[in-house]
């Protein structure tokens, strides 16, 4: 390479390392697990998902519960239809986050094919007060974000001590949350969108 053109290249690699620098290195989707113990028919779990995924995009901010299509004696009875629940703002400032755990890309991609395997419209609806209700269905969330002491059969229909029971299984693993839902969210920062990495290449000639 002629010597006139190392010092503007030299410039150039400098200027491209303080711009790359100034990305933030790591992003992730964050799931906290909620409990709602005061609810019109029965006490409800569910997670949230926020953050941006590791390669970058939009953020994410969603989240999703399992319950009954509808609330009747037949669900005492065995077997009923049942459905993805997204809560409302108000539910979950009404909710408490019990603990979060931070995804990698592979595991968020992991819970996305959960919901959609749990969504009736997509996979396999069904719900049972003792075996397929929204306590099973955070557990598998849990089960795919590495936790552990997720077999609780006593506490399959007592959402805050299950969750609390695994918080206590996985200390040094989980982030506790335990705060009530408005005063939780507000203390969130607020989402950006974090561009996906990108390899810069310089060709010497």
């Amino acid at each position: 390479m002629h010597r006139s053109l190392l010092r503007p290249l030299l410039g150039l690699l400098l200027t491209l390392s303080a711009l790359l620098g100034a990305v933030p290195a790591f992003a992730a989707v964050t799931i906290t697990f909620w409990s709602h113990e005061l609810g019109n028919s029965f006490p409800h779990a569910f997670f949230t998902l926020r953050g941006v995924p590791d390669a970058g995009g939009p953020p994410v901010d969603a989240n999703y519960g399992f319950t009954a299509k509808a609330i009747t004696p037949k669900l005492l009875m065995g077997t009923v239809g049942g459905r993805l629940d997204i809560a409302k703002p108000g539910y979950i400032n009404g909710s408490d986050a019990q603990f979060s755990v931070m995804l990698s890309d592979a595991q968020y991609s992991q819970v996305l094919a959960l919901i959609a395997a749990w969504d009736d419209k997509t996979g396999d609806g069904h719900y049972n007060l003792t075996n397929r209700n929204c306590i099973h269905f955070v557990k598998e969330a849990a089960r795919i974000a590495g936790l552990t002491g997720l077999d609780q059969p006593g506490l399959m229909k007592k959402p805050r001590s299950y969750l609390q029971a695994v918080e206590a299984a996985n200390i040094g693993v989980v982030t506790p949350v335990r705060r009530h839902g408005k005063d939780y969210l507000a203390s969130l920062p607020p989402l950006a969108v974090v561009a996906a990495p990108a390899a810069v290449a310089v060709a010497a000639h």
